[in-house]
C-alpha cells in the first residue's frame, strides 16, 4: 500500500509538470488549430535561463535568500520565454496561418531545432547542475511515504497556475476575446477583436507556464541542459491529446493521468521483474498511451470544444 502511495504522489508531481506545458500545446491549438512542436524546447530556454541568472546572482550577492533567488530566476525565465515565443508567432507562424496544414507543423519542427541549437551554442553540450533553493530533505507525512519541499512546491504551484488560467479564460474579458478568436477569427475580428494580438498574448502565456513548467522540472531534477525539452514537451502533447486537445480541463486531466500511469506503471514493471527492467522504461507508457487514444478515441477523455471555422 505505502509503495502504491509513494507512485501515486511521484506521477502527481511529474504530472502537474506536463499538465502546465500541455496547457500550451491545447491554447495554441485552440487559437490557430496547430501543434507547435517547439514548446518543450521554450521550457528548456525557461530552465536555462532561470539557471543562469541564479547563478549569476550567487556569484555577486552570495547571502541572498534562496526564495528571492529563485523568483528573480523564475521572473527572469518567464520574460525570456514569452519573448521567444512573441518571436516564434511573429516570425514564423503568422504568415503561414492559411497555408496547408503541413507548412506550420513542418516550421514548429524547424524552430524546435532551432532552439535546441541556438542553446547548445550559448550554454554548451554539458548537462548542468541547477542550484537546489529549497531544501531537498524527505518528509514522512505516513509511514513509508516520503515528499520533500520541492515536490510540494511543484503541486501547489501547478495547482494554483491552472486555476488561475481558469479563471482568466472563463472569467475576463481576454479570456472571452481568446474563446471567440477560438471560433472563429473572422466574426471575431469584425465584433472587434484584435486576433493577432489574442493570438500573440496566447503564445506568450503559453511560453510563461513553460518557464515555470521547465524551473520546476530542473528543480526536482537539479539539472539542466539543452535537450531536456524534448521528452517533457513529446509527453505534455501526448497529455494533451490524451485530455482533449483545445480542451484547458483536458490538458490538465492528461497531464495528471499521464504522470500517474507512468510513475504507478513504472514502479510496478520495477517491482514485478525484481529491478531487471528499471524505471528508466516509464518512457513506453507515454507512447502507448498516444497509440491508444488515438485508435480508439481521438478527440480524448474530455473530446474537443474547438468549433470548425470557416
Amino acid at each position: 500500500m505505502e509503495t502504491l502511495l509513494q507512485q501515486l504522489l511521484n506521477g502527481l508531481v511529474v504530472g502537474s509538470v506536463y499538465a502546465l506545458v500541455a496547457l500550451g500545446y491545447t491554447m495554441v491549438y485552440g487559437i490557430l488549430g496547430l501543434i507547435n512542436f517547439a514548446h518543450g524546447e521554450v521550457l528548456m530556454v525557461g530552465a536555462l535561463t532561470a539557471l543562469t541568472v541564479i547563478s549569476t546572482l550567487m556569484g555577486i550577492a552570495p547571502d541572498t535568500p534562496p526564495l528571492l533567488l529563485l523568483g528573480v530566476g523564475l521572473l527572469a525565465a518567464m520574460v525570456v520565454c514569452m519573448i521567444v515565443a512573441f518571436l516564434m508567432e511573429r516570425l514564423a507562424y503568422r504568415k503561414l496561418r492559411n497555408a496547408p496544414r503541413l507548412a506550420p507543423l513542418i516550421t514548429a519542427i524547424g524552430v524546435s531545432f532551432l532552439l535546441q541549437t541556438l542553446a547548445m551554442i550559448v550554454w554548451g553540450r554539458n548537462y548542468h547542475t541547477f542550484p537546489q533553493l529549497i531544501s531537498t530533505t524527505p518528509m514522512q507525512p505516513i509511514e513509508g511515504v516520503f515528499i520533500n519541499p520541492i515536490q510540494i512546491t511543484t503541486i501547489v504551484a501547478s495547482a494554483v497556475i491552472m486555476v488561475g488560467l481558469v479563471l482568466l479564460v472563463t472569467r475576463t474579458k481576454l479570456g472571452r476575446a481568446m474563446r471567440a478568436t477560438a471560433e472563429n477569427h473572422r466574426v471575431a475580428s469584425l465584433m472587434g477583436v484584435d486576433v493577432n494580438k489574442i493570438i500573440a498574448l496566447t503564445f506568450v502565456l503559453g511560453a510563461a507556464l513553460a518557464a515555470v513548467a521547465g524551473v520546476l522540472f530542473a528543480s526536482n531534477y537539479g539539472i539542466a541542459h539543452y535537450a531536456m525539452g524534448f521528452m517533457p514537451g513529446l509527453k505534455a502533447f501526448t497529455a494533451a491529446v490524451l485530455g482533449g486537445i483545445g480542451n484547458l480541463g483536458g490538458a490538465m486531466l492528461g497531464g495528471i493521468v499521464l504522470g500517474l500511469v507512468e510513475a504507478v506503471g513504472a514502479g510496478y514493471i520495477e517491482h514485478l521483474t525484481f529491478g531487471f527492467l528499471n524505471s528508466s522504461y516509464q518512457d513506453i507508457f507515454a507512447f502507448v498511451i498516444l497509440g491508444i487514444v488515438l485508435i480508439f478515441r481521438p478527440t480524448g477523455l474530455l473530446g474537443e470544444r474547438v468549433s470548425d471555422r470557416a
